[in-house]
């Protein structure tokens, strides 16, 4: 299997990426970023790109890919809906655009979140527009699943770019063992998301289109 990350540096691509890297039946992985990542492995291949907007340069180097684990997001606070609609749903469907040409077969993975609303008529600017987002992907000619996030630990080195998120998950990273038994169909890790990734890209795989937290764990472990 031949993977693509888009967002590996961020916190659940790091989870992707990692998850890929160590899968026996994974023999590419493909890391678009706009700087190189500080990771060295035989089966990682980056790609520098500098224009999110528009992937046709690099068109060539996609194809032949099996899966496309999509987890390039910002965070919605302080920023307009105009900014957020950018990198939330332009990104997204610009890389779509050329990988339905390059690698028709591929499977997409879509990080979307809990309480994304694909109705649009939800209050918060977030929910719509990943709303939006899943709706656009789900139209495409193409496998697509949405990955409804919730809570989520970051594990094996994972770190959040939000300064926030960041000081909640050291505060929880101790309790993630109580939280998990607790509430099970609510929290998830970093490395679970990736192999739940990797679980739906399998060939005759039975997902549902749209999975949350409980999906997730149950995929993963699958993949253990």
């Amino acid at each position: 299997m031949r993977v693509i990350v888009f967002g590996a540096s961020g916190m659940i691509g790091h989870g992707a990426l990692y998850a890929s890297l160590r899968d026996e039946a994974v023999t590419e992985v493909v890391a678009v970023v706009r700087t190189p990542l500080d990771v060295a492995h035989p089966k990682l291949r980056q790609i520098a790109h500098a224009d999110f907007t528009d992937f046709t340069s690099i068109q060539d180097e996609l194809t032949g890919l099996d899966a496309c684990f999509y987890c390039l997001g910002v965070s919605a606070v302080g920023r307009s809906e105009a900014e957020y609609t950018r990198v939330t749903y332009d990104y997204v469907l610009a890389a779509t655009r050329v990988l339905i040409t390059a690698s028709p077969d591929l499977t997409f993975v879509y990080v979307s979140g809990e309480g994304t609303d694909p109705t649009g008529r939800s209050r918060q600017m977030w929910a719509r527009v990943k709303g939006r987002t899943e709706h656009a992907l789900q139209a495409l000619p193409m496998t697509a699943y949405m990955f409804r996030l919730g809570f989520v630990q970051p594990v094996d080195g994972a770190v959040s770019r939000t300064p926030l998120y960041r000081r909640i998950y050291r505060v929880t990273a101790a309790l993630h063992p109580l939280l998990g038994r607790l509430f099970p169909r609510y929290v998830t890790t970093t490395d679970a998301v990736g192999r739940a990734m990797l679980a739906v890209a399998r060939p005759g795989s039975n997902a549902p289109a749209v999975l949350r937290n409980s999906d997730i764990n149950h995929l993963a472990a699958s993949r253990r």
